[in-house]
């Protein structure tokens, strides 16, 4: 793996177990730049990885060719462009304070105008959480007026792998139905604006779907089917749904998706679970698809279901299903959560009276992503299809055209019209990811020399790049499917790496060739499971600035140390006694076996200069901070001591030992920073915040700023298309003035250039 040349930056290093020096030579000499106060233009892009996240649902316009919607639970929505085959992500505007939309639960267009789409967003149900809203685009994305709806939305919640429980009425497109998470289902006339409750007898919303054949041109459909979560069930409306009754003969489970053949057959999917939490993804036990036909004035419901479910814990549901626009009788539906066998696709071409089985005709192409190779080889499958299949679609102008979604990526093919061909043929799906970049990213770093950049990743592990504009190969950590949680460099040896990971047993990882190579963890005193019996987040982990000590701080537990690279572990003596799982390992940047950790709970810094053995007080009187209040200590590489806080009441510089703490004055709130190389004549590094800043003594704003004269100025580097809600992470090259990654929640890593040089 090719690797940038290794150098160090500090001209003198402190005995382990002294006294702190004070501000020792620094590396970065010169006359100090003249402010700048005006805003510098950026292009942001992201760095490819490719997928790695949930996505789970798309919407086909039913009209416009190749024009494709993709929702995730975290990481937004995108639209495809067939043309180059890439995503284009369309909620990167979001700010802090609307991050929760980044959580989407369902998609809508419009079938007679292809430039509106709505969305349905928020995360969470809980009351702490930001209430959701509906997204109205006149322009297929690019701009969007946001509707508030008053009412918690559960993009990221059980049960959000069904669906569209948003839907625009095909007659009126000023009629809107959007199925809520615990508010029952709700009905707008003006476009989305607003909505009132109608009288669907259930609370949580898993479908909606608008029967065209019971509308007209100027006449809204009266005709309303909705699916329920938390009682199990299809229900019906016949009068625009005033009011809805029990679609007798199907049954006592949740409809995951629905879809009206070209024939007016109804087919739904179902799957139940024993939990109280909504099934898919996860809980689902059993399951079954079902169509309804009409015999005369007869409706009759009969079970078409390709493979029962097994009993207990082999047990699995139904979810993803579509049908074929032009050809009756041709559907595709998914299973969810058939972990035995693994989740799979089944196509008919009689309406169900007989099935083809996808998988065993499928080949998926994963060169292309290095990555899910690796990830791939944990399978006890040679090729399986992937897991959490929660969504499968046809294209309505192209039926050999599908696409269907899993925990980790989008699989698309123009070949499934192979699997029912005599003899059968070969299904060719691709991993079509590119730009769709929805890993949850936990940690990034760029260390002083090696890779470029580093990333801990949930669920795919991580890697490190030498090249950002390409997917990482012999920089991923590996295994690829494991939670990394943090990831560190040692600053004057960056060839000393470590990483924690949430997998049994080996708890993290240590590399002393750049991450060429990487060995586990020895034995520690952690507690692997939490107090409700789960496996433990195995937390944060810092490399001291020559590589000669560790210190890691497992969520919610206390604090070890090690002194052989890992091989061994102790507990830290005067670690905070409290439980947050925010208490973060800090290393001097410039001084071997120099660490801290903010006392959140006591508003104190502590500091170790044994390598972590023992900890006491070094910096008292900052602010108490709660579980909910972020803040972060970070050590600037070339002297001892060199400290920067971003707190919830500004940015604070504490230079070295026995000098004043000195506040970033243009600074309102800092929610994170970063340092990086120094501007070109600038005496100190450049840092970057993201907060709310005052820029040439404006008011201050949120957004994403830099300062090239040790935080006395600042410039805005953000701007308003590219916020990306709530951030994990933040590094700087320190080799590259001007350059700064980041880390938001669900989108992978970005990276961000001046224009100049991007």
């Amino acid at each position: 793996m090719q690797r940038r040349h290794f150098i160090a930056r500090t001209a003198g290093l402190a005995a382990v177990g002294g006294a702190l020096p004070g501000a020792l030579p620094g590396a970065l000499p010169g006359a100090m730049a003249a402010p700048d106060t005006s805003a510098v233009p950026y292009a942001w892009r992201s760095v490819p990885f490719g997928g790695g996240g949930f996505v789970d649902g798309f919407v086909f316009h039913p009209r416009e060719a190749g024009l494709l919607y993709c929702r995730t639970d975290i990481g937004g929505a995108y639209r495809f462009d067939p043309k180059v085959r890439r995503w284009w992500p369309l909620l990167d505007h979001l700010d802090k304070t609307d991050a929760d939309l980044m959580g989407v639960l369902s998609v809508a267009v419009d079938p007679n105008d292809a430039d509106r789409v709505y969305l349905a967003c928020g995360l969470y149900l809980t009351k702490d959480r930001r209430d959701g809203a509906l997204l109205a685009s006149t322009d297929r994305g690019r701009t969007w007026t946001q509707h508030e709806l008053g009412l918690k939305i559960g993009g990221n919640s059980p049960g959000r792998g069904s669906g569209e429980r948003l839907q625009v009425d095909p007659w009126v497109g000023e009629v809107l139905y959007l199925g809520s998470s615990q508010d029952g289902l709700l009905k707008s006339t003006d476009r989305g604006r607003s909505f009132q409750p109608v009288g669907f007898p259930a609370r949580h919303v898993s479908l909606v779907l608008v029967d065209p054949a019971s509308g007209a041109a100027g006449k809204a459909a009266s005709r309303i089917y909705a699916g329920s979560h938390d009682q199990p069930g299809l229900y019906v409306s016949e009068d625009g749904g005033r009011s809805f009754a029990r679609e007798p003969g199907t049954p006592a489970m949740a409809p995951q998706h629905a879809a009206i053949g070209p024939d007016g057959v109804l087919y739904v999917s179902f799957a139940g679970g024993d939990a109280p939490q909504a099934v898919n993804p996860s809980y689902a036990l059993r399951g079954g698809v079902w169509k309804r036909e009409m015999r005369g004035t007869r409706a009759v419901w009969t079970e078409i279901t390709p493979v029962q479910p097994g009993e207990g814990l082999k047990g699995f549901g139904y979810s993803g299903l579509d049908v074929d626009r032009r050809r009756p009788g041709r559907l595709i539906v998914s299973t969810i959560e058939r972990w035995g066998d693994g989740d799979d696709l089944f196509l008919s071409e009689d309406g169900g009276q007989s099935w083809t089985a996808i998988g065993a005709r499928s080949k998926h192409d994963i060169a292309s992503r290095p990555w899910l190779a690796n990830y791939k080889r944990a399978t006890r499958r040679p090729d399986p299809m992937g897991h959490w299949i929660a969504d499968v679609k046809l294209d309505p102008h192209d039926g050999g055209r599908a696409v269907y979604g899993t925990g980790y990526g989008v699989w698309m093919t123009d070949t499934l019209a192979a699997a029912t061909r005599t003899p059968a043929g070969t299904v060719d799906w691709r991993f079509e990811v590119e730009n769709l970049e929805e890993t949850a990213t936990l940690e990034i770093k760029s260390p002083s020399g090696g890779a470029t950049l580093l990333a801990a990743m949930g669920d795919v592990s991580g890697a490190a790049w030498d090249d950002l504009t390409r997917n990482p190969s012999a920089g991923l950590f590996a295994p690829s499917n494991e939670t990394n949680r943090s990831v560190d460099a040692a600053e004057l040896e960056p060839r000393v790496l470590a990483r924690t990971s949430d997998h049994a047993p080996t708890d993290g990882y240590v590399s002393l060739d750049g991450g060429v190579s990487w060995r586990p963890f020895g034995p520690s005193p952690r507690e692997p499971k939490n107090e409700r019996g789960h496996r433990a987040p195995t937390g944060l982990v810092a490399v001291s600035a020559k590589g000669g000590f560790l210190v890691w701080a497992p969520e919610r537990q206390p604090a070890m140390w090690s002194k052989d690279k890992g091989r061994s572990w102790a507990p830290c003596e005067g670690w905070p006694a409290e439980r947050s799982p925010f208490l973060a390992p800090v290393a001097d940047r410039a001084v071997e076996g120099v660490f801290y950790v903010l006392d959140r709970a006591q508003g104190r810094l502590l500091v170790s200069v044994d390598g972590g053995q023992r900890f006491q007080p070094a910096v008292t009187g900052l602010p108490a901070l709660g579980d909910g209040q972020h803040a972060q200590v970070l050590s600037a590489p070339g002297r001892g001591r060199d400290l920067w806080f971003a707190l919830p009441n500004g940015l604070f510089h504490l230079p070295g030992a026995d000098q004043p703490m000195q506040p970033a004055k243009p600074v309102a709130e800092a929610w994170m920073m970063a340092l990086g190389k120094a501007a070109n004549g600038a005496a100190y590094h450049a840092i970057y915040v993201w907060g709310r800043v005052s820029v040439g003594g404006a008011s201050p704003v949120e957004g994403l700023f830099r300062s090239d004269d040790e935080g006395r100025s600042f410039v805005r580097i953000g701007d308003d298309l590219h916020r990306y809600g709530l951030l994990l992470s933040m590094a700087a090259d320190p080799l590259e003035h001007g350059t700064v990654f980041l880390a938001p929640h669900g989108r992978g890593v970005v990276v961000g250039k001046p224009r100049t040089a991007a």
